[in-house]
């Protein structure tokens, strides 16, 4: 169906925001880490690519 996304989609979507909020809150408490930053940047560039070749 058009527009839907299927569980692993969602599933990888959950799992980058949530990588977000980890990645910013260590931030926040220690520090910034760039490797942390880079891992959080290809899980989405993942989840993004996901994303387009299931709309397709």
């Amino acid at each position: 169906m058009p527009g839907s996304t299927d569980s692993s989609t969602r599933t990888m979507g959950v799992l980058t925001v949530g990588g977000l909020v980890v990645v910013t809150a260590y931030t926040v408490a220690l520090g910034s880490n760039g490797w942390l930053w880079f891992g959080w940047v290809v899980l989405g560039l993942i989840t993004l690519g996901m994303v387009v070749t299931g709309s397709t």
